[in-house]
C-alpha cells in the first residue's frame, strides 16, 4: 500500500464517500412565463424604463 492510497484509506474512514452525482436535469425545474404586466404597473413607455436607477449614479460614484 503506498503512501497515497493510505491517505485516502485514513480519509475515507474518516468522512466516508462523496454523495451521488446530481443529474442537471434533476435539478431544474421548467416553468411557463408569467404574462407581461400592464402599462399601469410601470410596463409602459420605453422613456421611464431608460431612467432606472443605477446605484453608483445614486451614490454619486
Amino acid at each position: 500500500m503506498t503512501v497515497r492510497d493510505s491517505d485516502s484509506a485514513v480519509r475515507r474512514a474518516r468522512f466516508g464517500a462523496l454523495p451521488e452525482r446530481i443529474a442537471y436535469e434533476d435539478m431544474v425545474e421548467e416553468k411557463a412565463a408569467s404574462p407581461a404586466a400592464p402599462p399601469e404597473y410601470g410596463g409602459g413607455e420605453p422613456e421611464a424604463r431608460s431612467h432606472l436607477g443605477c446605484l453608483a449614479w445614486d451614490l454619486a460614484l
